[in-house]
This record gives structure tokens, C-alpha cells and sequence, in this order.
């Protein structure tokens, strides 16, 4: 067996590997960067190495990683994702220095790895594909007049991107002409290639992805299929296995074109065959990544397979120990991708330090399972050169109602502060009738939130929560305060609305609350006390948590994807409190703030110039993702904020018009 392999990647994935490593008795070595390295992932492997100050050049340098591989004794390499995953070079350099790379053949990631020529692979064998480019495109030129054969809209993507980086939808020449450049920038940092190509653009589809194992000796399986249509800006974020879309005969099929794909260009290890689905069921090629998947633990929940297990078996020489007879779905799972990105300002990049991470307990909790992949702790920096992912938050349960319940109290268990996260948006989704139904498209959260995600309003039972949890956290407070307080009718006020509460204790000092109009409910088994930033209890039995803040004149309290400020007010206080002004809102129509912290890129205008509604006044870095601002109305330049290269904080003034 493998004795000792260097993990070229970082962050959760590179903890995922390190984990599998131990598990199979393997040394593992890390790399790092000036910026990561106090990170997890360097802290779980065996031995760690640096790789120079740049944050991303050191990871796409592959004879720097083999040079390394070599040098500290490793005699196997694992490229995660990402990065050069999918670069056929880190393979071939590999081979040459006798250290075995964990994925495919040099030759196989080439063909395809590479997306323009998996295209060309799929048409001559006779698989259907989209419509699109055989091959890349040389310039916008030659770009513009792709798309006008192929017809608007249209998906404009780099040949070697992945994970959401370096791919626009275009639905005319305005926008294919805006988005060129800006993808060949994106894809040249994130994946070292400017190459790009065009596909037609299919409309309400579905992403489904069928997860394949190979060895040497041309056994091949499927693991069934993932279904990852919900996605914002091309990047999945919840993604499940099976697909709810599925039956099983279509699911037969896609799995036994997904096997023969990988037979017809000798596939070794693992990986997955990409297609777009009809609602109809219909499906075509799309893409294969010859890699392991940000969404493989979905995958090993249903299947009991430990992926990475078997591409270090493989790699090894080893033969699968198992044949499609013998794998079967076993449940229902999903993931969600916890991320440092604000969803109440429109999924922007969040960077900063965690400075606190409470995770939901992993294993059996009952009625569903836990597991959670993440790359970082309590105290980390989450910087602005990585992706914003921040952990992957699994449920598995044996139905997908039990799944999503699952991932629901799951989420609820999930603490982050010190910068914004996308959390509360994936309780959301977990609480949707839609959702809950099964019926996705990529288009999802563009339907379901089309001005933006601004949280949702508390339902009846939400409503008791908010009520219950700051009496109780009032209740305990005076308690400790010693000033306990005898009275019995208070208002507990939901941001404006107030809400008449009776409060009693039963025999065994559990909290009865008489709400006006609403009956009594229950609150017991209280876990909390001040200093605490989730709020545990049961309402009528039911568990629940809450994240809450305490604050001047009472508490910040979110359940899920509600949130709201809660005060616990004596009668005549709340009466008092109905006639305070509103807060005047501070007037920045004049100007153009910085959605995110990042990098500024460029800001094309200058002081005393005359902008048009539309224009293009500064372009914004972070986390490999560029942001362009426009002018939102006609004026003249009165002042610029910063200059390309600076950094800048969220809402800092980059530009102010006269």
C-alpha cells in the first residue's frame, strides 16, 4: 500500500484527505501558503511544508508539488479539486519522478479535463451534448460570431474551470462582449488557462451528475447520481443524493451512459459524468470532471462507499471489491454549502475572523445523521485569495422528508459571528414548500428570491419561539441579577408588533406561557444562560435552537431565516415604545460603495468626468470572483475613493458624484 502521500490542495478537502489517510494507516504531508499557514488542514496532516508567500501561485506550480512530493519521501500525490485537479501536466510530472498521482491517467484528464475536447469525444462516439463550440474560441471575435450560430442565451466557460469559477450566461452580444474578458481573467487566476468556449444555454434545467469508480483493469460502477440544481452564479449550494427528478429506470440509464463514457477513454479512479436534465427526464452530456466533487460525502452517505478510500486503493493497483450488483441507495442525504458570503447583500463575499464557530454534533441524532467536512475553526481568517466555503454540512435520514428535516435542525445547531454567512438563506430553502416538494431547477433561487434574500417572516410557530426564548432568557437574567420579578402579564414585542404573554411554572418549574388569543404552550429543558450564543429548548416537546444575542434593551434572536429583535416589556413600557421615531436612514444615493471587501481591479473614471447610467465605474476582487459596479444614474465624477490595487472594506466609498 501507499505509504505516504502529499495532499496538493487546502482548506476542507485537504482535511477530507488527511482524515482518509489516517484511516488507512498513510502519512499525510500539507502545503501552505504565508496565508493558510496556521490553517486546519495544516495543523491535521503528518508533516507541513511551505510553498511560498503568493496565496494561489504556489498551489498551481506542479513542479514545485512534485519537487516536494519527492523530497519529503511521499510516494503518492492527491489533488483534491480545483486548483490543477485537473491539469494534465501535474500528472505527467508525477509519472516521470515515480510518485503515484491519485486520479486518472495524464492522458484521460486530458481528453477529459479538458471540456472542448470531452465534447468532441461525447459527438464522435454518438452521445448526445449540447449545442455549443467543438473547440475553444480564439478572441471575442471570433466569440460573438459563435454565439449568433448557436443562438442567445448562451453559457461562455473555461475550458479547464470548475466550481462556478470562470463561466457567465450571456443572453445577448451586450452581455458576451461585458463577460469575456472578466471570465478569461477569473479562469487564468483560478485555474492557470485563459482557453474558454461556448454552450448553448438551456433553459429551466436540471444538473445532475452521476458518480462513477474505476480501476486498472476495466471494472467500472456508477454510485448513482447527485442532484445539484440549486446554484447561485453557476456555483452549486445544496446539493442531494438521489435526484428527487429520477426513476428508476431513467436513473439506470444515466448511470449506464455514465459507465460507458468511462470505459470508452479507459477511466481510472474516480469521477463524474456531468449531464443537464429536462424536466421530461431527458438528459445530455455536459461536462466530465476527472476528480473527486465538492459533493462526494452525499455520495458516501447513500452508498456507504468511502470515495477517497477507493482512489488511493486504485491508484495503488488495487481491483474494486465490489461490482454493480452490489451497490444499492440506501436513504436519502443532503448537503449544504456553508459559506462566508452575505445573502442579505446579494451572496457578496465575507471575509474576516470566525470569531465564533459552533458546530452541530456529527453521528446518529435519531431520526437523521450528521456529518460535517469543514476546513477551518474557531478563530481562523477567512481571506479573500480562497474560496468562501467554510464547511460542508451533511443530513442523512431514510426518506428525503427525513433528510430535509434533518438538515433543518441542523442548520439550527450551526453557529458562525464575526462575519456574514449564508446560514440563514439555507434554513430558508429547507422551509420552502418548493424545496420540500423536490421540484428544482437551476433556476431556483432566481424564482424563488427575485429581488434578493431578506430573510422570511416568522410563521405561528416561529412566532413562539421568538416569544418563548427571550422571556425564558429575560426570566433567567433577573434570576441571576437577583432581581426576580413576581409579575405575571407581560408584552413581548417582535420587532413593532406586540404580543401579550402570560407567564406561570407548573409543578416541576417548567414555563407555561399563555400567549393572548393563541392558547398556552410549553417551554422546557432550557439550555442557556448569559454569555451563550444558541438559545436550546423543547416548545411542546419539539426541539429547537436559536441563535440570540443579548443587546441595550433586549435581544437579537434568528430562527432559521427569521430574524428579528425581541424585547420583553412591562405594559405601559410597550406602549411608550409603539411612539418612538424611525431611525432616518442615511442618504448614499450619490454614491458607490463597495458591495464586499476585496481588491479593487480598476476604476475607470476619473475626477470632473461625465458617467452615463450604466457605466462601468470600478471593478471589485475576492475570493477569485470579480464584481463590476455600474452607475446607477447619469453624473459627474466628484470624487474617487481608492485606486486600482487598494484594498477596500464593505460599504467604503469608491466613488461620489456631484
Amino acid at each position: 500500500m501507499i505509504k505516504k502521500i502529499l495532499v496538493a490542495n487546502r482548506g476542507e478537502i485537504a482535511v477530507r484527505i488527511v482524515r482518509a489517510c489516517a484511516e488507512l494507516g498513510i502519512k499525510s504531508v500539507a502545503i501552505y501558503t504565508d496565508a493558510d499557514r496556521h490553517a486546519l488542514h495544516v495543523k491535521k496532516a503528518d508533516e507541513a511544508y511551505h510553498i511560498g508567500k503568493d496565496p494561489i501561485l504556489g498551489y498551481l506550480n506542479a513542479h514545485t508539488l512534485v519537487n516536494l512530493a519527492a523530497a519529503s519521501g511521499c510516494d503518492a500525490l492527491h489533488p483534491g479539486y480545483g486548483f490543477l485537479s485537473e491539469n494534465p501536466d501535474l500528472a505527467t510530472i508525477c509519472a516521470r519522478r515515480g510518485i503515484r498521482f491519485i486520479g486518472p491517467s495524464p492522458d484521460v484528464i486530458r481528453r477529459m479535463g479538458d471540456k472542448t475536447e470531452a465534447r468532441r469525444s461525447m459527438i464522435k462516439a454518438g452521445v448526445p451534448v449540447t449545442p455549443g463550440t467543438e473547440g475553444n474560441v480564439a478572441d471575442l471575435a471570433e466569440a460573438l460570431r459563435e454565439a449568433e450560430r448557436i443562438g442567445y442565451p448562451v453559457m461562455l466557460k473555461a475550458t479547464s474551470g470548475g466550481g462556478g469559477r470562470g463561466i457567465r450566461r450571456c443572453n445577448s452580444q451586450a452581455e458576451l462582449e461585458s463577460a469575456f474578458p472578466r471570465v478569461i481573467s477569473e479562469a487564468t487566476k483560478a485555474f492557470g488557462s485563459a482557453e474558454v468556449f461556448l454552450e448553448k444555454c438551456i433553459v429551466e434545467p436540471k444538473h445532475i451528475e452521476a458518480q462513477i469508480l474505476a480501476d486498472s483493469f476495466g471494472n467500472t460502477v456508477h454510485l448513482f447520481e447527485r442532484d445539484c440544481s440549486i446554484q447561485r452564479r453557476n456555483q452549486k449550494v445544496i446539493e442531494e443524493a438521489p435526484s428527487p427528478l429520477l426513476d428508476e429506470a431513467t436513473r439506470a440509464a444515466m448511470g449506464a451512459q455514465a459507465v460507458a463514457l468511462a470505459q470508452a477513454v479507459n477511466y481510472d479512479s474516480a469521477g463524474t459524468v456531468e449531464f443537464v436534465a429536462g424536466q421530461d427526464k431527458s438528459f445530455f452530456f455536459l461536462e466530465m470532471n476527472t476528480r473527486l466533487q465538492v459533493e462526494h460525502p452525499v455520495t458516501e452517505l447513500i452508498t456507504g462507499v468511502d470515495l477517497v478510500e477507493q482512489m488511493i486503493r486504485s491508484a495503488w493497483g488495487e481491483k474494486l471489491a465490489f461490482e454493480q450488483k452490489d451497490l444499492k441507495i440506501d436513504g436519502w442525504a443532503i448537503e449544504s454549502r456553508i459559506y462566508a458570503e452575505d445573502p442579505y447583500r446579494g451572496f457578496l463575499p465575507s471575509i474576516g475572523r470566525l470569531v465564533r464557530y459552533e458546530q452541530p454534533e456529527e453521528g446518529d441524532q435519531g431520526d437523521y445523521t450528521v456529518r460535517n467536512d469543514s476546513g477551518v475553526r474557531e478563530g481562523d481568517e477567512i481571506s479573500m485569495f480562497y474560496d468562501p466555503m467554510i464547511a460542508k454540512l451533511c443530513a442523512w435520514g431514510e426518506t428525503r422528508k427525513d433528510a430535509v428535516t434533518g438538515m433543518a435542525r441542523a442548520l439550527e445547531d450551526t453557529h458562525l459571528s464575526g462575519l456574514g454567512h449564508n446560514v440563514p438563506f439555507l434554513a430558508a430553502v429547507m422551509d420552502q414548500d418548493r424545496f420540500k416538494s423536490g421540484e428544482l431547477s437551476t433556476s431556483y433561487i432566481k424564482d424563488e428570491f427575485p429581488d434578493g434574500f431578506h430573510g422570511l417572516r416568522p410563521t405561528v410557530e416561529q412566532e413562539r419561539i421568538l416569544i418563548a426564548s427571550a422571556l425564558a432568557m429575560h426570566e433567567v437574567i433577573a434570576e441571576q441579577d437577583g432581581d426576580p420579578s413576581d409579575r405575571t402579564d407581560w408584552i413581548v414585542m417582535i420587532d413593532k408588533t406586540p404580543h401579550g404573554v402570560g407567564l406561570s411554572y407548573d409543578e416541576d418549574e417548567e414555563m407555561i406561557l399563555t400567549l393572548t388569543g393563541g392558547g398556552d404552550i410549553r417551554l422546557s429543558d432550557i439550555d442557556w444562560r448569559p454569555g451563550l450564543a444558541q438559545f436550546k429548548a423543547e416548545l411542546d416537546g419539539e426541539p429547537f435552537t436559536a441563535e440570540v444575542k443579548r443587546v441595550a434593551d433586549g435581544f437579537d434572536i434568528r430562527h432559521r431565516a427569521v430574524r428579528a429583535r425581541v424585547r420583553v416589556l412591562r405594559p405601559h413600557v410597550a406602549e411608550l415604545y409603539a411612539r418612538l421615531p424611525e431611525k432616518a436612514v442615511a442618504d448614499t444615493s450619490k454614491m458607490v460603495l463597495s458591495p464586499m471587501p476585496g481588491l479593487v481591479v480598476s476604476i475607470p473614471v476619473v475626477v470632473g468626468q461625465e458617467v452615463k447610467t450604466g457605466e462601468t465605474v470600478a471593478i471589485i476582487e475576492a475570493m477569485k470572483m470579480q464584481n463590476i459596479l455600474k452607475a446607477e444614474r447619469d453624473g459627474v465624477v466628484k470624487a474617487v475613493g481608492a485606486k486600482d490595487g487598494d484594498p477596500v472594506a464593505a460599504d467604503d466609498v469608491l466613488v461620489e458624484f456631484g
